[in-house]
């Protein structure tokens, strides 16, 4: 397909990865058009973090002359995204809302909604790579390694990525700020979103409380000692440092605590000392079902030799893969491992993404 014959809707954060991103595009030569998702519905007395975002798109796609449309999702944002985000929680589990957002609402209601106003192509300002081979697409990791987005983006499937385009595949996140403040772009500094998926930066003790009951519990050190109280065991996670709030313990080292088992039934975080403590290692994990990005993968057999990684920016693992009984050996320990969590998988050069899975259950 010749450039003038693509029209490409670029999803329009109001960030600096994905302005540059429509930049790139239109300087290509290609028709570029931008699209605001609104995916969170503010309370009154809330910031508005949505109203901030859009105003920024709205000035960038000014700075780019571009038009641009903002589509409300909110309502597919809560069915499909964030009532499962407390559901787990409520289980006890750590669920990773990004990974279903960019599945159910930016790679599946917006397609629909680019589609509707004419798209042939959909752009984002993902960090990730696609490779084709024959008639199929391949997820890739991106250049940049500490930004690679891939896995966030393990649950997307190949059909939805065929007219998906990435163009910050080959360049890294020092580049892009440097094109935004050479071209002029107001947002040049602007810091990258965190927090829950759309929902933004929140306290989640009192985000949570407002939609799932936290009753405090004991905490619990691996002796059976009582070392202090907690607020509600499903805002901790395994791995947990932070906000435990233990002080030094008689007759115990300075070593800092970790929680390394929740029992969401009993209301009981557990902990342990010293990051490397053998508690907190895991030689393996089950997952709850594996998918795969490729309907037809070349990598998919009963036994797969790959590599895995439990969370974003950690380093991925050799592993093997039992598809018969969804259960990964590591080839060497990994630390807190944390089910709810996704374990994403590689193939063995470690650039192709395979697919992925939630954690039900850490092997130690």
């Amino acid at each position: 397909m010749r450039k003038k014959d693509k029209n490409i809707v670029v999803g329009m954060s109001g960030g600096v990865d994905s302005s540059v991103a429509a930049y790139l595009l239109k300087d290509q030569g290609y028709k570029i058009t931008g699209l605001f998702m609104k995916n969170w519905q503010s309370e009154p007395g809330e910031v508005c973090t949505s109203e901030i975002d859009f105003e920024d798109a709205s000035k960038v796609c000014d700075e780019l002359d571009i038009q641009l449309h903002k589509a409300n999702f909110s309502d597919e944002y809560w069915e499909r995204v964030f009532t499962f985000f407390l559901s787990e929680h409520a289980k006890g589990r750590t669920p990773n809302p990004d990974i279903l957002c960019n599945r159910e609402i930016k790679f599946k209601a917006f397609i629909d909604y680019a589609k509707q106003i004419g798209a042939t192509h959909i752009a984002t300002g993902h960090y990730a790579s696609l490779t084709k081979e024959k008639d199929d697409v391949y997820l890739s990791r991106s250049k940049d390694i500490n930004k690679d987005q891939t896995y966030f983006l393990h649950e997307v499937k190949s059909k939805d990525l065929k007219n998906c385009i990435f163009p910050l595949s080959k360049i890294n996140k020092t580049e892009v700020r440097n094109i935004a403040s050479d071209i002029g772009l107001h947002i040049s500094t602007k810091k990258d979103s965190v927090g829950i998926c759309f929902v933004g930066e929140r306290n989640l003790k009192n985000f949570l409380s407002r939609f799932i009951e936290l009753t405090p519990g004991e905490i619990i050190d691996n002796e059976g000692n009582i070392l202090g109280e907690h607020h509600g065991s499903a805002l901790y996670t395994i791995g947990q440092r932070q906000g435990l709030n233990i002080g030094g313990v008689k007759n115990k080292s300075e070593l800092p605590w970790y929680v390394y088992k929740k029992d969401i039934n009993l209301n009981t975080v557990y902990v342990c000392q010293g990051e490397d403590n053998d508690l907190l290692l895991n030689t393996g994990l089950e997952l709850d079902s594996m998918k795969f990005i490729n309907q037809h993968s070349k990598f998919r057999s009963n036994q797969i030799m790959c590599k895995v990684q439990v969370r974003h920016r950690q380093k991925a693992v050799d592993c093997s893969l039992d598809l018969s009984t969804s259960t990964v050996r590591f080839n060497e320990k990994i630390r807190a491992i944390a089910p709810g969590q996704s374990a994403v998988f590689y193939d063995q050069s470690d650039k192709i993404c395979i697919g992925g899975g939630i954690i039900s259950k850490a092997i130690n």
